[in-house]
């Protein structure tokens, strides 16, 4: 496939991504409110904090991930887009993956950049910023790969939220447990490696994954 059309298609993807799910918004709100009323709830001392907040952090993001997610291919379906994508094999993936990324730089890549002020919060340690940043980045994106693969999965499905979530949390585990141990133990913790390896795993498997399932969507 020619480079044009994948470059139209993430420029289509920026603009739906930004204009169907409120953009950043909506995200922001969701990764905000969960993560301010942790306090609240169990209380403000700082060890506890401390011990709780990458997890807590995590669990936000992947919550968050899901919200602008039941949208992403169901307009493709029912303008006839995706009747198109499929009459080329290698181009649906593609097109699938264009889609993903710019669905993660509108609603994902924002978060990344509140790690510093939420980690402050949480009482995470200063130096462990840059690691925070790095592994909520790549966290991040398999969030959505893995997202992505639910929503095409769900892509005939009316208000298919509630179906989104539950195929895609339980790939969410691996690098929500990799990523926390990375935000406490640092970049050369083999965590890491881990979270470097679900992330590499998740960008090989993903678009050949939703390329087949919008196939059957569009069947």
């Amino acid at each position: 496939m020619r480079p044009a059309p994948i470059r139209r298609s993430f420029g289509q993807a920026l603009v739906e991504a930004w204009s169907g799910g409120a953009g950043s918004v909506l995200p922001f709100g969701f990764f905000s409110g969960t993560a301010m009323l942790v306090p609240f709830v169990l209380g403000s001392a700082p060890d506890r904090l401390a011990s709780i907040g990458p997890g807590m952090l995590w669990l936000a993001l992947a919550l968050a991930s899901l919200v602008t997610l039941e949208r992403m291919f169901q307009a493709d379906l029912q303008d006839g887009a995706l009747d198109l994508w499929v009459q080329e094999p290698a181009a649906i993936s593609l097109v699938a993956l264009t889609k993903v990324m710019a669905h993660w730089i509108v609603s994902g890549l924002p978060l990344v950049l509140l790690t510093p002020l939420y980690g402050l919060m949480f009482q995470i340690p200063i130096d462990t910023t840059v690691p925070a940043m790095m592994a909520f980045g790549l966290g991040g994106l398999t969030f959505f790969l893995w997202g992505g693969v639910a929503a095409a999965l769900a892509a005939s499905v009316a208000r298919g939220g509630l179906l989104i979530a539950l195929l895609a949390l339980p790939f969410y585990l691996p690098t929500m447990i990799f990523g926390g141990m990375t935000v406490q133990a640092g970049l050369e913790d083999p965590s890491f490696l881990f979270l470097l390896a679900s992330t590499l795993f998740a960008l090989g498997v993903a678009p050949p994954a939703m390329g087949a399932a919008l196939r059957l969507a569009a069947d």
